[in-house]
């Protein structure tokens, strides 16, 4: 059995040497292929994760009229937090609003030549709430929207626009991700093509040699063992070239996604992540290559 898989092996990589060009094309779509392949992985990771970020940011704003007093402000509070879908109130006073906002725009000296010129605070009170599970915002504002003795209160809801963000952001991914499969898809048809030529020219290289072996009655699995390999080896090869010229490009996005989504670190997930993926580009290389060796094997040897 060693030595049956020692001359396969052997077999197959001359097959792979015999057509150095023709094995360097195959490796490049297959490597184009598992490129594509492993951002798609990457670019769903790090869309679940913004989105789950974003929504962690989302919350419920209820602006009040200027001339609602904090106690009743306070009690609004205090209904609220008594909803089981609710994980946290906040009450931001005019004060801390005004504090906030000057922080926030310490840099501007526009906006902060226009605070100072005025007389009084602009901002208003808000309650700004946090729910258990971000699915259940809807409920919680129809709740709000349902106390119509607090509508006469209220200046602005604010949770309809965060939604309108949130599903819009969502829909952008959802197209993204298709467009991305159907790259794949195609590029995956383009590699089991050309990989099924190559194997097929390999065949027909050695179409004396596999009557020969016929002749003295060598087994079907040791004249096709050469071309699984060969075509095994195209994989292992394309799935290892692909995940190492991830890495420049990791390197290179991970700053710009991270100043842009604090909490997510492309670099420090590939990193953690690195034998998973590499794993799945093997898994994925490998199902290619078998199965352009297989079609070109039954279509060719009729075995």
């Amino acid at each position: 059995m060693a030595t049956i898989l020692a001359r396969i092996i052997k077999y197959g990589w001359q097959n792979f040497s015999r057509n150095k060009w023709l094995s360097v094309a195959t490796i490049s779509i297959l490597v184009l292929t598992l490129f594509v392949f492993q951002w798609l992985i990457l670019f769903r990771v790090v869309s679940e994760m913004g989105i789950e970020s974003l929504k962690d940011k989302i919350d419920i704003s209820i602006y009040f009229k200027e001339e609602v007093d904090e106690a009743k402000i306070l009690a609004i509070k205090k209904t609220i937090e008594s909803n089981s879908e609710v994980k946290q109130v906040e009450y931001i006073s005019p004060d801390k609003a005004l504090e906030t906002f000057k922080e926030r725009h310490s840099n501007d000296p526009t906006i902060n030549k226009a605070l100072a010129e005025l007389e009084k605070n602009p901002l208003s009170a808000s309650l700004n709430i946090k729910a258990n599970d971000p699915a259940k915002y809807p409920v919680i504002a129809t709740y709000i929207e349902s106390q119509t003795n607090w509508q006469p209160m209220i200046e602005k809801l604010n949770y309809r626009q965060n939604k309108t963000v949130i599903e819009r952001l969502a829909r952008v991914v959802d197209v993204t991700e298709k467009i991305g499969f159907v790259l794949t898809i195609f590029l995956a048809l383009a590699a089991i093509l050309v990989t099924f030529n190559t194997i097929s020219l390999a065949i027909y290289a050695s179409r004396e040699e596999i009557g020969i072996m016929r002749l003295v009655g060598a087994a079907n699995r040791f004249i096709v063992g050469p071309f699984v390999f060969t075509g095994i080896l195209y994989s292992l090869i394309a799935a290892f070239a692909a995940t190492f010229l991830s890495w420049p490009l990791v390197s290179f996005v991970s700053p710009y996604l991270n100043s842009f989504l604090l909490d997510i670190n492309l670099y420090t997930y590939i990193m953690s992540n690195f034998f998973s993926l590499l794993g799945f580009q093997i898994l994925f290389g490998l199902v290619l290559g078998v199965v352009s060796s297989v079609i070109a094997i039954s279509k060719y040897l009729k075995i």
